[in-house]
């Protein structure tokens, strides 16, 4: 699955610093890409918006024509149902604290309001064509809230990817910088997870799967291997796996500077992903690894 950006303004800058290879898409050249490795072969995509305006609200997150429900209908008019679309649902693009809820006077996450946003932004998906929404927020309950929305407007048989254990990590440095969705102030690190615990990653993907969620996360990923292991042999559910922001640009790097083969690198990388349990891997080399073929051979 190519995680892949899309920018309201035409005028955004398509080059992402640290991410050489990814592209900030307006939502007519997503349509283009998207239908170009559709006839190569890729089909499976999660969708990240970048709106024109920030408030503290985030209410460019659910409105019928947010950036992502643009990008939904003009890929969805190019390709129909030949590609499978998820979509991200999280505020932290679309706050100008860059905050992945609404926060309170003091400035703490307030996690009931922003669940109930989160459910908003989701419906909005769901109802400009996304095959599957994806809340990466980390906000308790959030699961459970959208299966309830979603089921409540006719959309039961939507599934949701959760990113159910998904840690404060080092590793997201560039996609900030891509998604524009660095916080202002803070950090994230009372929502998200710390990367020495690894008992609560069973906690937290038990109760997302109570919750209803259909696919668990995993983020990052070829640190957690040992995660990835612990929840497929706890669940029964599909396991993602998320090569994030930080994990790409350093096999870019180290490719360019001939440290390493990009190919088999990556290659070697995924059948880790694989053999710890992981059915899905998110990962921005895939468009690249169509292109030049990498899984032929």
């Amino acid at each position: 699955m190519l995680p892949v950006f899309v920018a309201e303004s035409a005028d955004a800058d398509p080059d992402i610093q640290f991410m050489p290879g990814v592209k900030r898409h307006t939502i007519r050249s997503l349509g283009e890409e998207i239908a170009e490795l559709c006839e190569l072969g890729l089909r499976s995509f999660i969708l990240f918006g970048i709106p024109n305006q920030k408030d503290a609200r985030a209410s460019g997150a659910f409105e019928e024509d947010s950036v992502v429900a643009r990008a939904l209908r003009e890929v969805r008019a190019r390709c129909g149902d030949d590609v499978f679309l998820a979509t991200d649902v999280c505020v932290c693009s679309y706050t100008d604290h860059g905050h992945c809820g609404l926060l309170t006077k003091s400035g703490d996450v307030d996690n009931d309001p922003s669940v109930e946003l989160l459910g908003r932004m989701a419906l909005c998906h769901a109802q400009a064509g996304a095959d599957m929404v994806a809340p990466s927020d980390m906000m308790d309950g959030r699961v459970r809230h959208i299966r309830d929305i979603l089921d409540a407007n006719g959309f039961s048989a939507l599934p949701i990817m959760s990113y159910a254990v998904k840690y404060a990590s080092s590793f997201y440095g560039p996609f900030r910088y891509a998604a524009e969705s660095a916080p202002k102030f803070g950090d994230r690190r009372g929502y998200q997870m710390d990367f020495r615990n690894s008992r609560e990653a069973l906690v937290e993907a038990s109760l997302d799967e109570r919750e209803g969620a259909d696919v668990l996360m995993v983020k990052p990923a070829q640190a957690y291997l040992d995660i990835i292991r612990d929840l497929r042999a706890a669940t029964s559910l599909p396991l993602a796996a998320y090569q994030v922001s930080g994990e790409y640009a350093m096999v870019r790097y180290a490719a360019a500077a001939g440290a390493v083969d990009e190919r088999a690198i990556c290659v070697e990388q995924w059948t880790g992903l694989r053999r710890a349990g992981a059915s899905i891997i998110l990962t921005y080399h895939a468009a690249q690894a169509i292109r030049e073929r990498w899984l032929e051979s």
